[in-house]
């Protein structure tokens, strides 16, 4: 069953990336391939059930990838996939502006 999405394009990406924590993880993850305890640790305040709600709804999305090595205690990776690197223009964008916010501010 394919999920309706909205009709409007700012919607969709708003739907996906309107929570703090996920523009923050995504940010950490252009970086590169990233642990749980790595994420949790660059993200900031972020409770682990919190973390994990918005790791398992970013894979449902396909802006992310898990991979679990088989190992004792458990290894678990997270990777953005080519939709999820495809945001990078965005946050480069809102980075800018914030910047910019800033230095009037200040």
């Amino acid at each position: 069953m394919t999920k309706e999405l909205p009709a409007c394009p700012v919607e969709i990406t708003l739907m996906l990336i309107s929570d703090r924590w996920k523009v923050l993880i995504i940010r950490d993850l252009l970086e590169g391939t990233k642990r749980f305890g790595e994420l949790k640790k660059s993200v900031g305040n972020i409770s682990q059930k919190v973390l994990t709600a918005n790791l398992r709804s970013m894979e449902e999305a396909g802006l992310l990838t898990r991979k679990v090595y088989p190992e004792v205690p458990p290894r678990v990776e997270y990777t953005l996939t080519e939709t999820g690197y495809s945001l990078k223009p965005i946050l480069d964008a809102m980075v800018a502006w914030g910047t910019k916010y800033k230095e009037k501010s200040v």
